[in-house]
């Protein structure tokens, strides 16, 4: 028989009910036939199975009644097995018993099942035999009144199907017993399931998911891993899974609570005499672990075996249970839950990750155990939705406050979740406090920086901060292991409630003492800590962030400051009472301060711990004064600290390695000593236009990047007398500067990345750049005064990855606003432009702009064709007529430029590997061509004003030539109109689906009749046909080409909506909101290929124009099942031609950078209605004929 029982997952599963049984199975037998002979082995057989078994001589107290507490035993029975021997009937108490368990089965649908022992079933049912002569010869006499129900409970017993010993395997009772527990057990596992369906919801499709990896039937031995948050139901998905396979094994057990278990006397060597006895079926005693390793080794190397092992939390733990898959026989599978993803790596074959519940699976759950049907309340749904969206699907909370809130009433609900609001549930926080404690006491420090302050937080951002005082690596990767956080779109999250536990943490006992705080954050502990008395030594405070409205708020943190710099703060922040409280914070490893209050750091401000100091916004003209010894300072961040006049003496911070001045607009005087400083990395100072000097670099062997970018009083490059090979970017861009000296060829001989774009004083690039062997990036654009560079200035084997080498010549200021504002391009007059010398361009280029360089006719370099790994070429603004035809010869080209080549006439042949092609305001082309040739063309602009034989053509050749249909597509046509600003466009269509729609069309075609810059936002919901409605109706994909009369045309493939939760084939008809769409167009596709439609949605087109516009052109998005979001930006004259907002890319956040936000507006509204008048029909012609 089956060694072990499937009924240690039917407790863990039934622990979860509110329905409870004292007892798995009643024995009622006669005692002087059976109790030393068949029912003593049956007892045992099911005691071994871990079957809770009810048997009177075994649990009845010494002395109590037997009447009543037998009664009470039957009620509470799952299963009553009825042993009938000869003297069954004799016993007026078994017959009581009996009867009894007939009318359980009646009322309470107890299961009944008989055991005929030596007796023919007829003889019980019929009351014959010996059975017959018990009535005849003693009941009719002396129990008159109870015979007729003895009798019937007799008959209906009798007709149930049961066993008779004698007739099982030649009358061996072992196979007999056997039989019976097995039976008992499958009937347990099914009553518990079906008792427990409602606390399961959700686990029948994650049990599929977790079988499915266990991969039953396939031979072999697999370790799989269930790993998830505490209380995320772990344990109740493994068991339900076991249960569902159990029967597929020689012997199966769940070794439960191992974390627990191993952590009290006897320990691991306990919970592995538990397993052996189990699987064994006998008492094992051991004397060592090792005794136990070898024994489970050598015991279960034959067998096929299903085993558990629940809470695991330590890899000696599975070293002593399941030492390796060797130790287990052919076929064996062993689940492994735990909270800690590490322990699974050296022994799982796959690791199942547990996901928290739906909405909807929330709801139902928490319904189970909070809602009374008879005493409903008021405003159940909007109260219960309320505590749902407290739980964030974790199963454990919602089964808690369920049952907390079973029998309250409306007022009560109200005052609970208030109270959750201010103090969480402490039976939830000491169940997901059990990761926490397993951590290292430095890996509690990173949890709580991280849970507190840094959660959502940009990922590079937050781990630059982190590295000051932490190994943040290996630290995040044991946080992530043991459920606490995750990394998901770029930054730090974890579950609500993980994060309200690090908050419980670190309040603790000190709710009201907020200078007692480990970390000060939330607004109400700042502003106690205002009236704390200023000569009180603080040595609790690690961290102090103010003011707590942070980073991940904010969506667009590029933007963050642009209405709130900086007038905007809090007034608790600038408050000058807060800087003596602070300076007395010893124990400070970090501060975050935005809006620093204009005196400098108190003289007493010296936290010896301090890595990281961020004044951002700050009043200040000086950080501190004199020297301050900071040892431990890595990060200086004086972010748009406007005021500030100076930085600070650089010797007394000896460890300091990034420093941020980025936009100090008032910033004169740069401290010499960081011209020593051997171990500054990272130094920006982007748009410190007051600054004329950076001091001579001596010793500064360690700066990787140096940004000096929109310094527009640094006239002279810095002074170089080291070697600087560390240096990897060195950024001048916008900088007056008139001479690139021969120092850097010299001296910084590892340079990656040079920007010298708009630099419109140079002249001059000294040296020999041909030294710099690993230079990737180089901008010339917009150097008006810089010489013809010397053909053999490049190393032609060189690996220069990008270069741009626009010369955009032009004196206006007007021109000087556009060009250095917004990045306009315009034709100027030839007489002011002279042809510009190519150098011989390397041969390793993936990316080259020679945009307005007033190439002609057969001036493109003719080395172009020879660029291999060539993929983006830009020539807009140009006035050659035609390209040479050996274009189609560079055989990655995936992007081509044309904007603005107004004398073009025709297109060149494009490379077959062509996906973008932009040829916007071409107002010479004359017609386009056959593009259905590009297979993975999938981006065209066309547009211009007047129309253009044959452009209505170019979508549908593409449509037709291109062979994969789940690609996109977005194509500008010539004509229609062409707006700057998102008018108020909405429509919504309600439209019926053909039948078969998925099959038969590839995907929905989109049109437009306008071109804006801003994203258009189509919506789709799926929306059920009323009897009384009219749909729309879909326009026809018309084989007339001349209809696709629009300035811009999208196609999204079905495909690409396949992953959204939205996302249904069976759908009959869909609802479609559009936002920003001028007389929209919506058509479904035909398929062009038949066959198998079910295609697999591509994560990315083939050429994702993501860096060379900015944004993606469509971005797809589903939060919830109701609705899909599609997001689709082609860019028109683009939002880098029209200054929408300021993007500084580099840093945390992105102010404006020498104007209040009110200026900025101003001046971009100025610039953009003198680029509208310049733009008009009337000027594009003037600028035409000049060129």
């Amino acid at each position: 028989m089956a060694s072990s029982s499937s009924l240690a997952s039917s407790r863990l599963i039934h622990a979860f009910s509110f329905k409870s049984w004292d007892h798995d199975v009643f024995l009622s037998f006669r005692g002087e036939d059976t109790r030393k002979t068949f029912v003593d082995h049956l007892y045992k057989a099911l005691k071994q199975q871990g079957i809770h078994t009810y048997k009177d001589d075994e649990t009845l107290p010494r002395g109590e009644s037997i009447g009543p507490s037998l009664l009470h035993a039957i009620q509470e029975s799952r299963i009553a097995v009825v042993i009938f021997s000869e003297k069954y009937a004799d016993s007026s108490w078994c017959l009581d018993e009996l009867a009894y368990i007939m009318e359980c089965r009646d009322t309470r649908g107890q299961i009944v099942m008989p055991v005929f022992y030596d007796v023919d079933p007829s003889d019980v049912r019929k009351q014959t035999g010996k059975y017959g002569e018990a009535f005849e010869n003693k009941h009719e006499l002396e129990n008159k009144h109870k015979v007729e129900s003895w009798r019937k409970a007799l008959a209906n017993a009798g007709n149930l199907s049961g066993w008779v010993p004698k007739d099982i395997a030649n009358g061996h009772e072992a196979k007999c017993i056997e039989e019976i527990v097995r039976a008992v057990n499958s009937r347990l596992s099914q009553l518990s399931s079906d008792d427990n369906k409602d606390d399961l919801i959700g686990m029948e499709t994650r049990s599929e998911e977790l079988v499915s990896k266990l991969k039953i039937g396939s031979g072999g031995v697999r370790f799989v891993g269930v790993w998830g948050l505490g209380g995320s139901g772990k344990t109740v998905l493994a068991s339900f899974a076991y249960e569902k396979i159990s029967k597929h094994f020689d012997d199966h057990y769940i070794l439960e609570n191992i974390r627990y278990e191993s952590s009290q006397a006897p320990g691991l060597k306990g919970l592995q005499e538990k397993l052996l006895s189990r699987i064994l079926q006998t008492e094992v005693k051991l004397d060592s672990e090792q005794e136990g390793r070898r024994m489970i080794e050598r015991r279960f190397s034959n067998k096929s075996v299903l085993i558990v092992l629940d809470d695991v939390d330590d890899l000696k733990q599975l070293e002593q249970l399941a030492g390796g898959h060797n130790w287990f026989g052919e076929g064996s599978r062993i689940m492994i839950t735990t909270r800690d993803e590490n322990v699974l790596t050296h022994y799982a074959d796959e690791i199942y990750t547990v996901s928290l519940l739906s909405e909807d699976e929330a709801i139902k759950l928490f319904h189970r155990h909070a809602y009374r049907e008879d005493k409903p309340i008021e405003d159940y749904e909007s109260l219960s939705q309320d505590v749902v969206s407290y739980a964030g699907g974790l199963p454990l909370a919602l089964k808690i406050l369920g049952s907390s809130l079973y029998d309250k009433d409306k007022n009560e609900w109200m005052s609970a979740l208030a109270k959750l609001r201010d103090i969480p549930s402490s039976e939830i926080m000491k169940k997901l406090k059990i990761s926490y404690d397993a951590l290292e006491p430095d890996e509690r420090e990173l949890f709580l920086d991280i849970a507190c302050v840094l959660r959502r937080w940009p990922l590079d951002k937050a781990k630059m901060i982190l590295d000051c005082n932490f190994h943040t690596v290996i630290g995040v990767k044991v946080l992530v292991q043991k459920s606490l956080i995750n990394v998901s779109n770029g930054t730090f999250d974890m579950h609500d409630l993980i994060e309200e536990m690090a908050h419980y943490i670190v309040t603790g006992e000190h709710h009201d003492r907020p200078e007692k705080l480990s970390r000060v954050w939330r607004v109400k502990d700042v502003l106690d800590i205002c009236y704390v008395d200023t000569t009180m030594v603080n040595d609790e405070t690690k961290v102090l962030v103010l003011p707590p409205r942070l980073p991940h708020d904010v969506t667009n943190m590029n933007r963050l400051w642009m209405f709130d710099y900086p007038t905007s703060l809090p007034s608790h922040v600038t408050d000058p009472r807060l800087p003596p409280v602070v300076a007395n914070m010893k124990k400070l490893r970090w501060i975050y301060w935005e809006g620093y209050p204009e005196s400098s750091l108190p003289i007493n401000f010296q936290p010896i711990n301090l890595g990281c100091l961020m004044l951002i916004m700050g009043r200040q003209k000086e950080l501190w004064k004199g020297c301050k010894q900071l040892p431990h300072l890595k990060i200086l961040d004086l972010r748009y600290s406007k005021y500030l006049k100076r930085t600070p003496d650089f010797n007394g911070l000896p460890l300091l390695e990034r420093l941020n001045l980025k936009a100090c607009v008032l910033l004169e005087e740069i401290h010499p000593s960081i011209g020593f400083h051997k171990r500054l990395a990272y130094i920006t100072m982007i748009g410190c236009s007051k600054v004329k000097m950076f001091p001579p670099i001596i010793s500064m062997e360690n700066l990787e990047t140096l940004k000096l970018s929109e310094c527009e009083g640094l006239k002279r490059f810095p002074v170089i007398q080291t070697n600087m090979d560390r240096l990897k970017k060195l950024c001048l861009d916008g900088t007056p500067i008139e001479i690139v000296p021969a120092s850097v060829g010299q001296f910084c001989t590892n340079l990656a990345s040079l920007d010298l774009n708009g630099c419109i004083k140079l002249k001059t690039i000294e040296g020999n750049f041909r030294l710099l062997k690993s230079l990737k990036y180089l901008n010339l654009q917009s150097c008006r005064q810089l010489e013809n560079l010397a053909e053999n200035f490049f190393d032609v084997e060189c690996c220069l990855d990008v270069l741009s080498l626009s010369t955009k010549r032009q004196d206006s200021t007007f021109f000087k606003n556009v060009m250095n504002c917004m990045g306009l391009h315009f034709f100027h007059k030839e007489s002011s432009v002279k042809r510009m010398k190519f150098p011989k361009l390397p041969r390793y280029l993936t990316k080259l702009t020679l945009s307005w360089c007033n190439i002609g006719d057969g001036d493109i370099p003719t080395d172009i064709c020879q660029l291999l790994n060539l993929q983006e070429l830009d020539l807009s603004l140009n006035k050659f007529s035609r390209l040479d035809s050996s274009l189609s010869g560079i055989p990655h080209l995936k992007s081509l430029d044309l904007t603005n080549c107004y004398n073009l006439v025709e297109l060149p042949d494009l490379p077959l590997s062509i996906c973008i092609l932009k040829a916007t305001d071409c107002d010479s082309l004359k017609s386009v061509g056959d593009l259905s040739k590009y297979k993975c063309l999938w981006k065209v602009s066309l547009w211009r004003e007047h129309k253009l034989i044959g452009g209505e053509r170019a979508l549908r050749s593409m449509l037709q030539g291109n062979v994969d249909e789940d690609r996109f597509m977005s194509v500008t046509l010539p004509g229609g109109l062409q707006v700057t600003n998102a008018f108020p466009y909405i429509s919504t269509y309600t439209l019926q689906l053909p039948q078969n729609w998925y099959n038969d069309f590839s995907g929905i075609l989109l049109c437009a009749d306008n071109l804006q810059d801003y994203p258009y936002k189509i919506f789709i919901t799926e929306t059920p046909i009323l009897m009384d409605s009219q749909p729309d109706h879909w326009e026809e994909f018309d084989k007339n080409p001349e209809s696709y009369d629009y300035a811009l045309v999208g196609y999204v493939p079905f495909s690409s909506l396949q992953n959204t939760l939205w996302w249904n084939s069976t759908y009959t008809a869909i609802t479609i909101h559009m936002e920003g769409i001028a007389n929209p167009k919506v058509a479904l596709v035909p398929r062009i290929s038949k066959g198998d439609s079910r295609v697999r949605a591509k994560s990315a087109i083939e050429f994702s124009d993501e860096e060379v516009e900015v944004k993606n052109t469509f971005r797809i998005l589903s939060y919830s099942k109701l609705a899909a979001m599609v997001v689709w930006t082609h860019g028109g004259i683009g939002s880098s031609f029209i200054p929408t907002e300021t993007q500084v890319p580099d840093g945390l956040f992105a102010p404006a950078l020498t104007k209040e936000p009110d200026e900025s507006e101003e001046e971009a509204k100025r610039i953009y209605i003198e680029y509208k008048k310049l733009y008009s029909k009337e000027t594009r012609k003037e600028i035409k004929r000049s060129t």
